[in-house]
């Protein structure tokens, strides 16, 4: 089936970055929004191919389903897998890069006294999932203690090496911490456990959009399976994931939910787990139009380029250092809040809210280790100002 298209809320060629990009997406003018790290923010292009997907759905949804929507899922993927560097045998969606974590540790066939390494820093949903596979198989959970503020990478590395000392059943591995917001050393880890035969799952939540990706040659060193989010730094719509797998990482490899082709394969159990709204996933197409539009590797570098100059700015006005060195960001920064409190969940909250309420500024405020931190995200709608906003709330 052909979805007509519509260019008009593309961004111009060489369009210059900033405050006359915002018309581009739905934000609420009135809100500095320095989050876009979260939940992503979708363009009024992506959500108008969502809606023209939606549209044809419930025009003869039956006939969408049956005959339209396998082709379709394909083509989007195939498109999704040339973006991040992989083949299209080797990609399928899920709704995020929590699901997809699921799918690969639902479908390991655990013994007990089997162990999960991964980061103390690793995200909360992955945790989560760890420890409830952990108390019902009896598993053994290791968690690399990755110190904060970071030296370095090879304090990541160095930390991951410890943890493995008595090898795994799996290890999981933040390609971008998100809380800390720091890319890691991930070509030094996976060295790490091929050496020690450990299989490898890459939580890239962040990734996608904001790195280069080639998941292909990933998985050539040792990563069985590489999961990431669209509607975070490729501005998909949320409901959007992806997980690439190696074709022994697809050997018994389940969805998350059993549907109607389980024992199928890779592609085609994955490519339906029950009845649900695919729009997000075939508006990616349109994102990744978006993006490109946007000049990939401009994009990309704008990202890096934007959250550098940022931090400064907050470095100089709060007297703080960022919690790693410069060269491990990218579109995100994480630094220290000048607040004389002990952190804890109710006061991060508390932090958020009152900066929204009374300074209409979004950003995120997490405590690490009892101390105040706050996440800027860059994003080619905002413009230094921005954060000099947030820079003078606590002068």
């Amino acid at each position: 089936m052909t979805i007509s298209r519509s260019a008009s809320h593309l961004p111009p060629p060489n369009a210059a970055f900033g405050h006359g990009l915002r018309g581009l997406w739905s934000l609420d003018p009135a809100i500095r929004f320095l989050n876009h790290g979260s939940y992503g923010a979708t363009p009024r292009h992506v959500q108008a191919a969502q809606s023209r997907w939606r549209d044809a759905m419930e025009q003869e949804p039956v006939r969408f389903m049956v005959d339209d929507l396998p082709d379709a899922l394909r083509a989007a993927g195939a498109q999704l897998a040339g973006f991040v560097g992989a083949s299209p045998a080797r990609l399928a969606f899920v709704e995020n890069a929590t699901a997809g974590v699921n799918a690969v540790l639902r479908s390991i066939r655990w013994q007990a006294g089997d162990r999960i390494v991964l980061a103390n820093h690793a995200y909360p949903a992955v945790k989560h999932t760890v420890r409830f596979f952990a108390e019902r198989h009896g598993l053994v959970v290791v968690e690399a203690q990755v110190p904060w503020p970071l030296k370095g990478p090879d304090a990541v590395a160095d930390a991951f090496a410890q943890a493995l000392e008595g090898g795994a059943r799996i290890a999981i591995i933040d390609h971008i911490f998100s809380p800390l917001a720091v890319v890691t050393p991930l070509e030094a880890i996976v060295s790490l456990c091929r050496e020690r035969g450990v299989p490898v799952l890459v939580d890239g939540a962040h990734a996608p959009g904001m790195l280069p990706l080639a998941l292909d040659a990933l998985g050539d060193t040792g990563v069985d399976w590489y999961v990431g989010n669209c509607h975070k730094w490729l501005c998909a719509p949320k409901g959007c994931g992806f997980i690439v797998a190696t074709p022994d990482g697809q050997r018994d490899l389940h969805p998350a939910v059993i549907s109607n082709y389980f024992g199928e394969g890779f592609e085609r159990e994955f490519s339906w787990t029950g009845t649900g709204d695919p729009s997000a996933r075939l508006a990616v197409t349109a994102a990744l139009e978006f993006i490109e539009a946007l000049d990939v590797a401009r994009y990309d570098g704008a990202l890096r380029d934007q959250a550098r100059a940022a931090a400064e700015r907050l470095q100089e006005a709060w007297g703080v250092a960022p919690g790693a060195p410069p060269e491990m960001f990218a579109g995100m920064v994480t630094l220290p809040l000048p607040v004389d409190e002990s952190a804890s969940e109710e006061s991060v909250a508390r932090w958020r809210r009152k900066l929204l309420a009374e300074h209409h500024i979004e950003v995120p405020v997490v405590a690490i280790e009892g101390r105040h931190w706050v996440r800027i995200s860059a994003q080619v709608y905002n413009e230094l100002s921005d954060y000099e906003v947030l820079a003078r709330v606590f002068r």
